[in-house]
């Protein structure tokens, strides 16, 4: 038996409760804060045993297990899905041959909905990271849905759509036509697949699921580290779970604000898109001398969609369409350590070679199981969340308006979460986060200021709403997900938090990291 046991009494009355209700095969019905009791406190005295993970080509010192969470709170002993879990233990190893005390577990969740965290624990090889790999076991998981963590699907994944594709910024009624044609069937094949189940997977039992991990790990309180989704799941953890706070680290956030979940925060993200996507046209125009995609940002556009008139007309590599290219240099927006990488595909495509191109933004067959899974379980659970406007002239008055001043990505945000307008089951209604003084130790807000994924108002709402939390602020920058990254100030606030628990003061800024070096082709 674990000897972790955090609710005593409580739960052993629960327990006691319940089991005698579910004799004869019924499962016992309470609350789902009850439920997360009971089931975290079977997760404590089971712990996780972890061995070799499946996939062979993880690094050795890599370990994975499972752990059981209910698929309905309510019913914690009906039936249960396994999460998977990896781990690389602390190295205890500072610098030099100093030892170091070791600080229990960080659990990790890079975001989505829909993204795995299992290779996380391996991070703790890259440098920025080793101080924090000697006093940390580094945990990830796949949280439900996710790889192997009972996995959800909408459609089959020979059905995905590889290309070419168009992406217009402005769309034709007929093209709205077939895009809302297609995510009502891609709704009712959420409906199909998932059944009964498919309720389940929103982002409250993402919560509750992480309570359950850290019993299982033998945690009394929880250390953790989200990045954007894994800042509103988190922050949802931190109001329904205070007193099981440790340390907990929000990088680049998700805005909580009821009104916000999700409709409303993805019209912000189309907007803050916009920025980021003029952010990288201003440096590929100071870099022309290598690119010669043109010395302003406006030349740099006219570069852009000259590529992209001409891949309407013919698809290079047969695969490689407008909506190929936008999605390629969708991701520039999240990080500028791929400016280089895109300018110079779309330099060597206007020069005559498309192989950059097709082997940047092409087809990957072999992760088409993992997208369409990752589709499915961000479809979901921003679905199940919160309700969703449910009239298609809503969508279209608000995206046509956006549109006119923000074309990159507002059309193309609209096809990816139109499915919630048609979905069929119920809706939860999103948590008021808020938190009152001295229920929560202070916890660590990062986020960058022109972050277009995650807008920076969201770091500011939920630093409003939690009490004691400090946030930092790389200025005039815009990665997404800075912590752990190139930015030294931002790393030492990181390390000060989570080796020592200290915070800045309630709000403090660090300068830009530096942009990335052009390089030219060879």
């Amino acid at each position: 038996m674990r000897a972790v046991v955090l609710y005593g009494a409580v739960g052993a009355v629960l327990l006691a409760g319940l089991s005698a209700g579910s004799a004869g095969g019924e499962t016992g019905v309470v609350t789902e804060v009850q439920g997360a009791v009971v089931a975290a406190e079977r997760a404590a005295d089971a712990g996780i045993r972890f061995g070799k993970c499946a996939d062979d080509v993880l690094p050795g010192n890599l370990r994975c297990g499972k752990v059981k969470v209910p698929l309905d709170y309510s019913r914690p002993f009906g039936k249960q899905i396994s999460l998977t879990v990896s781990r690389v233990k602390a190295t205890g190893k500072g610098v030099g041959k100093q030892k170091v005390a070791r600080q229990g577990a960080l659990v990790f969740n890079p975001g989505g909905p829909g993204a795995s965290g299992l290779y996380f624990p391996v991070i703790g090889f890259v440098p920025e990271w080793k101080r924090i790999a000697a006093a940390y076991d580094l945990v990830g998981y796949e949280p439900r849905g996710v790889g192997r963590s009972a996995p959800l699907f909408c459609q089959d994944p020979k059905r995905l759509h590889r290309g070419p594709s168009q992406a217009p910024a402005h769309p034709s009624e007929s093209y709205k036509k077939e895009r809302i044609a297609r995510a009502k069937a891609y709704a009712r094949g959420c409906a199909k697949r998932g059944g009964s189940a498919l309720r389940h997977y929103h982002s409250l039992n993402n919560a509750r699921d992480l309570d359950v991990l850290r019993a299982a790990l033998g945690e009394r309180r929880l250390t953790f580290m989200g990045a954007s989704y894994g800042t509103y799941f988190g922050a949802l953890y931190a109001a329904l779970f205070p007193s099981h706070v440790r340390r907990m680290v929000f990088d680049s956030v998700v805005n909580p604000d009821t009104e916000q979940i999700w409709y409303r925060n993805n019209l912000d993200q189309s907007a803050a898109f916009e920025g980021r996507w003029a952010d990288f046209r201003t440096w590929v125009s100071k870099h022309d001398a290598v690119y010669g995609l043109g010395d302003t940002p406006e030349k740099v556009l006219a570069s852009y969609e000259r590529v992209a008139a001409r891949l309407a007309r013919e698809p290079a590599g047969g695969t490689v369409g407008p909506g190929q290219l936008q999605g390629a240099f969708l991701q520039a927006a999240y990080y500028d350590e791929y400016w280089p990488q895109r300018a110079l595909a779309l330099s060597a495509y206007l020069k005559g070679d498309a192989k950059p191109l097709v082997q940047l933004a092409g087809p990957h067959p072999g992760a088409a199981v993992e997208q369409e899974n990752s589709n499915a379980v961000y479809t979901a659970v921003e679905c199940n969340d919160a309700p969703w406007p449910t009239e298609w002239r809503v969508w279209d008055r608000d995206n046509t308006r956006l549109a006119r001043i923000a074309p990159f990505e507002t059309w193309d945000n609209v096809w990816t979460n139109l499915p919630c307008a048609y979905w069929s089951g119920p809706r939860q209604r999103p948590l008021d986060v808020r938190t009152e003084p001295g229920e929560l130790p202070p916890t660590l807000i990062l986020a960058a200021e022109r972050d277009g994924a995650t807008p920076y108002d969201g770091a500011l709402e939920l630093h409003r709403r939690l009490w004691g939390s400090a946030l930092v602020t790389e200025r005039d920058s815009g990665n997404h997900g800075v912590g752990g990254g190139p930015n030294k100030c931002v790393n030492a606030h990181l390390e000060a938090y989570l080796l020592e628990g200290r915070v800045p003061g309630r709000s403090v800024g660090c300068a830009p990291h530096p942009d990335p070096e052009p390089s030219a082709a060879k």
